[in-house]
């Protein structure tokens, strides 16, 4: 199979959160173990950190691995989804796994997913360790893919375990109240393993305190933490408490004799996208007019992100606007600005949501703007419209982000 076949195989015949929804999730390591052991436990042939939490976590990781870069060390990301190509998901160094080496794995493996009904998670985090193990990296950065107990990431034994924050998402797979989805994503909390967690909240913090007790894992609350401050190449005003984060797990590596240095930290946080490759945090695409994207999707996420907007200058603000159909339109429309114009649309997946039905919505809340056949007619229109001094936001999902970039 050429790369291409190989990825249509992968996206078509195995099921994917992504694209399904409920429908793909297993509350179940069953899977992921096996495929461990026939790859031979690569997980256990590199170090690692484990980041889960409800927002943050992507730039969280990105900022992480930019600094261990810096430190001279060799450096696996895994990270999810992906915007663009599914090789953004596996890096080392800010370099993406080569189509070869996922073309060879897909096709030496085949017979066993098939055999076992892999997901296309499951399969995707065995490729991950088994790159990372075969390349040697001294240390990966691990992005949870949802939730964290049960999740296919979670059979790694980590050097910090990391959770950013809680919020209300994922809430069909995780459950409904912040206690319950903390006591899910404290799940990648390991025995003596030190744990960062990057935002204090009432509801979880006894939690989080609980298990590491439980695990006798040392805690660390990085938004209690006095933490020298950076400036960072992540533009977004909400990076403030993902920074902290990142700087108490540094703190962290370094108390287990990790050499990293007050300059690797600063070099990292200012060359997290050119060391990396992050796309679609507060990405500002144009200045004339200002165009921004951000994958900002959940209520957590669209807070920060619409503070971030108040912030900003402009005559008129246009606002490109997709959600996939299982969306808690609820929970996220009471943030968005009435005095902006909205163009809505689809991401071109089956899980988008109409675009008609979304403006409908939008207009019982006095949310007014047309809808378009596709994102990138909803874009141009946007950019058609705007004057100079005007701004163009793009967001409400990771898939129309990914459309625009």
């Amino acid at each position: 199979m050429t790369y291409q076949e190989t990825l249509n195989w992968m996206f078509a015949q195995l099921p994917m959160y992504q694209k399904q929804g409920k429908t793909a999730f297993k509350k179940d390591l069953t899977n992921t173990v096996n495929l461990a052991q026939y790859l031979n436990n690569p997980e256990r042939r590199f170090k690692s950190i484990h980041v889960a939490g409800t927002n943050g976590k992507g730039s969280t990781s990105h900022m992480i691995a930019s600094i261990l870069q810096e430190a001279g060390y060799k450096v696996g990301l895994y990270t999810s989804p992906h915007l663009k190509d599914f090789r953004e998901r596996i890096k080392i160094n800010g370099q993406v796994v080569s189509k070869q080496f996922v073309m060879r794995f897909i096709k030496r493996n085949k017979p066993f997913f098939e055999a076992n009904n892999l997901s296309f998670f499951e399969m995707t985090v065995g490729m991950a360790f088994d790159y990372f193990a075969k390349q040697k990296v001294d240390i990966a950065v691990v992005e949870v893919g949802m939730g964290g107990r049960l999740d296919s990431t979670n059979i790694i034994t980590p050097e910090v375990s990391v959770i950013t924050n809680i919020g209300l998402d994922h809430t069909q797979f995780l459950g409904d109240t912040l206690e319950e989805i903390a006591h899910e994503k404290g799940g990648i909390i390991k025995p003596n393993i030190p744990v960062v967690i990057g935002e204090t909240q009432h509801e979880t913090t006894a939690v989080f305190k609980a298990l590491s007790e439980q695990n006798n894992a040392a805690i660390t609350f990085a938004d209690s933490s006095v933490v020298e401050f950076y400036e960072s190449d992540l533009k977004g005003s909400y990076q403030e408490k993902n920074k902290k984060t990142v700087v108490s797990t540094v703190n962290a590596l370094q108390d287990l004799g990790y050499s990293i240095s007050k300059n690797n930290i600063k070099s990292g946080f200012l060359n997290t996208v050119k060391n990396t490759g992050l796309l679609g945090r507060w990405q500002i695409l144009q200045n004339t007019p200002k165009v921004v994207c951000d994958t900002g999707h959940n209520k957590e996420g669209l807070t920060y992100v619409m503070n971030q907007l108040k912030n900003e200058s402009y005559n008129t603000l246009h606002i490109v606007f997709g959600v996939v159909n299982d969306k808690d339109l609820d929970s996220i429309l009471h943030l968005l600005p009435k005095e902006a114009t909205y163009y809505f649309c689809k991401p071109e997946i089956s899980r988008g949501l109409d675009e008609k039905i979304l403006q409908e919505r939008f207009k019982i809340e006095r949310l007014y703007g047309k809808s378009y056949n596709s994102v990138n007619e909803a874009y141009i229109s946007a950019l058609n419209e705007a004057s100079d001094e005007d701004l163009v936001f793009v967001g409400g999902s990771t898939f129309v982000v990914a459309e625009i970039i």
